[in-house]
């Protein structure tokens, strides 16, 4: 391997005009990295780029966005997009109400608040207010909540900051009653939950790294879990678990809601499943016992009941099961099959007030039932939407429990379930000013390239003229086991009212068919999920939805990765490609903060079978020069440390190096802002504004108002 750094930019001059062909990006120092994997050598000129903390970098960027947003700038009717998405954005927000002690908690957002605001009432009935507002967490916005849990006892909350959209948290603890901040700070905690035990919790962090300003590009390595009491130094902490010899294990530790067991749940890259063990706080024995030491499947401690516990697992059942462990005897051959798999996969449970509840999904629609401690199914809930369900948790002590419908043209409305006469009543509805019933969505099923049956939803006016000439966006993801279910964004209605279609995919690599269906886009068969997505768009031509002309595709994270590779594969196919924080160098993915812990999914280019799958498909090596790729516009941001941005940086210069045509290849870089969770408000709608224009423009779309 030989490297040479040559830190040089040559900022470039920004065109004056809107023509695409008059675009003058700014010229990207190359540097002479080559690395051989398995007697192949593979050029890396842009390797500089990853250290996204230099200088060189910086200016950089700023080059890029200077093109970018001057390009942007020039859109005509961008600042009417914006507005417009503003509007629809101003409505209020509620999340489910959930009690702790004698409180009941929840959070609001007014409608156009960066970050939305957590109330406190005295029963259902009393007067809400102002619990903690994370919007006086920084002067400018960008410090957001990460995360919050309230004592068993309801005296006290402890709660995680956010910088930026980082990952890494560092928890603070407040007297509930008095709504006074305590002296406690516990920092570089990451990938953690909050778990109350009497008079502390416990979490998970990493050791501090050598200094903040690396702390981004950490490898996140050792994760332990410690006890913190109240009332103490983050440095007399109780380790509780550390393992010295697998630094890339995660570690989280849960609380039974009777506060006698507590849950160890131990992962590792590039396995399927995770370990879990449990300890019994009462008994004084510090040692935990194992339910599973392997890795092949997925176990997760869900609440006991007196000495037995109930997990979830997809061991020997790939749509997932429940079971009893007995503590008294917790080996396998004692485990008993509380609920059996279904043919539909197991997609949620809770508990509340004795009773289980169990969503399944057919056809990525849910179903949801209720059991008792017995096991026995005492009732099916007749929902009262066609959408996506959420909720059903509460104490054991509880009458009734909260629940939420969605789909992707209503926001939220709320119900109550009466446990003892299964009755359900509206709580609260969303009001919004958009007529959703001039809407319509369809699920249809099409046939991918091997012949798969993969299910879309596909959203537009009801009134629709299918002659192809419709602009559409197509969004995919498929991929850890996350399934894309109805759900709603108020920016897809700006896109809806203008005649446009929104098309979700629902690709292998998902959970929507349980963990075959996972499997099957996973590794080596990563290709499934690219041929499903690209038979989706084929269907939509087909079926004169849209043409080519007329198609944009869009994709987060590892749908970003979707996006760049069909855009590769298929750019005849596309008009405007939009692939946001993506997973762009497959090859060097797990070198950077927490990519080591999707090589279950990817593969990883340290094997070399799975190094010759994944250099054929990654986005970053197989952009070719003479091909006429669609117009694109990828976005990211300066401190995203789950998929760094060094991705879409490189992945940026080599197309803007390589593609010759008169498309705009364009890259939007968000300064002090992260993945994507706790991203404010403003930004946000930004963003999508300018995502929305520039697609229009591209397609030769004026939107009218």
């Amino acid at each position: 391997m030989k490297t040479m750094l040559r830190l040089l930019i040559i900022i470039g001059v920004v065109a004056s005009t809107l023509s695409a062909q008059s675009l003058q990006y700014p010229p990207t120092n190359k540097v002479e990295q080559v690395d051989t994997y398995f007697g192949m050598q593979v050029a890396d000129p842009y390797r500089w780029l990853e250290v996204d903390t230099s200088k060189e970098v910086a200016e950089w960027v700023k080059a890029q966005n200077d093109v970018t947003f001057s390009y942007l700038e020039q859109i005509p009717f961008r600042q009417q997009v914006k507005e417009r998405m503003t509007k629809l954005w101003d409505y209020p927000k509620y999340s489910t109400p959930f009690r702790a002690g004698s409180n009941y908690f929840f959070f609001k957002n007014d409608g156009l608040q960066n970050q939305s605001v957590m109330y406190i009432q005295k029963g259902l009935d009393g007067a809400p207010e102002v619990f903690l507002d994370p919007n006086r967490f920084s002067s400018d916005g960008t410090a957001s909540l990460g995360g919050l849990a309230i004592s068993k006892d309801g005296k006290y909350c402890a709660y995680g900051i956010s910088k930026s959209g980082s990952d890494w948290r560092t928890f603070y603890v407040m007297e509930v009653e008095s709504k006074r901040k305590l002296d406690d700070e516990l920092q570089w905690s990451k990938f953690s939950g909050i778990a109350w035990f009497r008079d502390g919790f416990y979490y998970s962090r990493y050791d501090a790294p050598t200094n903040e300003a690396t702390a981004m590009s950490n490898k996140n390595e050792y994760h332990k879990v410690y006890y913190h009491v109240l009332g103490t130094k983050q440095s007399r902490d109780i380790l509780v678990y550390e393992d010295k010899t697998n630094p890339q294990r995660l570690h989280g530790c849960g609380v039974s809601e009777d506060e006698r067991f507590l849950f160890l749940l131990v992962s590792q890259g590039g396995t399927r499943g995770n370990a879990l063990y449990y300890r019994d706080l009462k008994s004084g024995r510090d040692m935990f016992i194992p339910i599973s030491q392997t890795f092949d499947d997925q176990f997760s401690a869900l609440n006991n009941f007196g000495d037995q516990l109930l997990i979830r697992t997809n061991k020997n059942a790939p749509n997932g099961k429940l079971l009893l462990v007995d503590t008294r005897d917790p080996r396998e051959q004692n485990w008993v099959e509380f609920i059996p798999e279904q043919k539909e996969p197991l997609s949620s449970v809770t508990t509340a007030g004795e009773k289980i509840f169990v969503t399944y999904m057919k056809d990525v629609m849910p179903r949801v039932y209720v059991y008792n401690t017995s096991g026995v199914m005492e009732n099916e809930i007749l929902l009262p939407m066609v959408g996506s369900v959420g909720g059903f948790g509460g104490k054991k002590e509880d009458s009734f429990v909260f629940f939420t419908m969605t789909s992707f043209t209503t926001p939220s409305s709320m119900y109550k379930y009466d446990l003892a006469t299964w009755q359900i009543s509206l709580f609260r509805k969303t009001e919004l000013d958009f007529k959703d019933d001039e809407y319509e969505t369809k699920q249809v099923f099409y046939n991918s390239k091997d012949g798969t049956r993969i299910p879309m939803f596909i959203v537009h006016k009801k009134d629709l003229k299918l002659n192809g000439k419709n602009p559409t966006m197509l969004y995919g993801y498929g991929g850890f086991n996350a399934s894309m279910n109805p759900s709603f964004d108020p920016a897809r209605l700006v896109w809806l009212e203008q005649g446009g279609v929104y098309a979700i995919a629902n690709l292998r690599g998902g959970s929507e068919y349980g963990e075959k269906w996972h499997e099957a886009g996973t590794k080596l068969n990563k290709q499934n999920v690219f041929d499903d997505f690209i038979a989706a768009a084929e269907y939509l031509i087909k079926q004169k939805y849209t043409s080519s002309e007329k198609l944009a595709i869009y994709g987060r994270s590892n749908g970003g990765l979707l996006i760049g590779a069909v855009t590769n594969q298929r750019p005849d196919l596309f008009r405007v490609a939009l692939p946001a924080v993506g997973v762009m160098d497959m090859l060097r993915f797990h070198k950077f903060t927490i990519g080591w812990s999707w090589t279950n999914d990817y593969g990883s280019s340290d094997d070399e079978t799975q190094f010759k799958y994944l250099y054929k498909y990654s986005p970053l090596h197989n952009i070719r020069a003479k091909v006429d790729y669609p117009a694109t516009l990828v976005t990211t941001a300066d401190h995203d440390d789950r998929v760094v941005p060094a991705h879409s940086f490189k992945y940026i210069s080599t197309l803007q190096e390589k593609y010759q045509g008169k498309n705009p290849i364009l890259i939007r870089i968000e300064t002090k802002a992260g993945h994507g969770g706790g991203k404010p408000t403003t930004k946000i709608i930004e963003e999508n504004s300018d995502m929305f224009a520039f697609t229009w423009y591209n397609m030769g779309v004026t939107p009218k108002w």
